[in-house]
């Protein structure tokens, strides 16, 4: 296994951070994360630099600050609680976040080109997707892909799973810019639900394609990470007994901001297997669904 791709919780704090992950650290060019832990009344001043960033609530509430506008985040209790509104910041920017309450922030973000507006979006337009039936069923929230908002390279989502089920599943990877696919890097950042004995695990997958190397197969937790350079990728597994949440964060070089994904062959005939198959009747998490996809 290359462990170096699975970063364990606490092993990525960076000051507030209690993850940090930069092109740089990943040794790769676009994509990053930071997750913001602020206490209540906290506040935190961050840079955008080269970067287009999200101020994405995964629990708590906040306001953000940027370029002479503010935007109040009403967050959420926790992730599977339902989608939540989000803050864009541009390159070039400076942003202030200040939670009252106290909560944790995911901070996805891309090395970019283009400088576009600050903007929010309301939780109500991110209405939950639900993907895969019978026990592959789980809930997509696509916060910032191509067809839910306008940005210069950024791209991103989150998954929630019901416990027992298989997600980011039948295994695809999106590692060559060629018709049908986008050469993407990704970075899965994890929660998992707690049982009544305390915190769960859940499961990744991750193995390599003609693109190059790469051999996962990791326990994960509430606040790891898996980097994804390339390789096919998936399932992920939620265990009995456990929901499981990721937030997928991708950006690459292509000129076109796309998702494009191609399914490993030996594995993509399950999707025809899903017409016979209910949807799993514990989605979705939030109130809305848009059906099957």
């Amino acid at each position: 296994m290359n462990s170096k791709y699975h970063l364990r919780a606490g092993s990525t704090t960076e000051g507030p951070y209690a993850v940090a992950v930069t092109p740089e650290s990943a040794g790769w060019g676009y994509s990053g994360l930071r997750v913001l832990t602020l206490a209540p009344g906290g506040s935190h001043r961050v840079t955008t630099g080269t970067d287009e960033m999200l101020v994405l609530p995964l629990s708590g509430s906040c306001s953000v600050e940027c370029a002479g506008q503010s935007f109040a985040l009403d967050g959420r209790s926790d992730v599977f609680s339902g989608p939540t509104d989000f803050a864009y910041l541009p390159r070039d920017t400076a942003a202030v976040i200040t939670s009252e309450t106290g909560g944790r922030f995911a901070l996805p973000s891309s090395r970019c080109e283009h400088a576009l507006a600050p903007r929010y979006q309301p939780a109500a337009s991110t209405r939950p997707e639900l993907r895969g039936a019978g026990n592959c069923s789980r809930q997509v929230n696509n916060y910032c892909l191509p067809h839910t908002f306008d940005a210069d390279r950024i791209l991103v989502c989150e998954v929630l799973t019901p416990s027992g089920n298989w997600s980011s599943y039948p295994p695809h990877k999106h590692d060559e810019q060629r018709e049908g696919e986008s050469r993407l890097e990704e970075i899965y950042y994890f929660e998992v639900g707690s049982g009544p004995r305390g915190p769960g695990m859940a499961y990744q997958r991750v193995y390599g394609s003609d693109a190059g190397p790469i051999d996962v197969c990791a326990e994960v937790a509430s606040g790891d990470v898996v980097l994804i350079p390339h390789g096919w990728h998936g399932p992920s597994m939620a265990v009995p007994g456990y929901d499981l949440y990721y937030l997928n964060v991708m950006a690459g070089p292509g000129e076109e901001r796309a998702w494009r994904i191609c399914d490993d062959p030996a594995h993509g005939w399950i999707r025809a297997e899903w017409q016979q198959q209910e949807i799993d009747p514990r989605l979705p998490f939030g109130p809305d669904s848009d059906g099957r996809a």
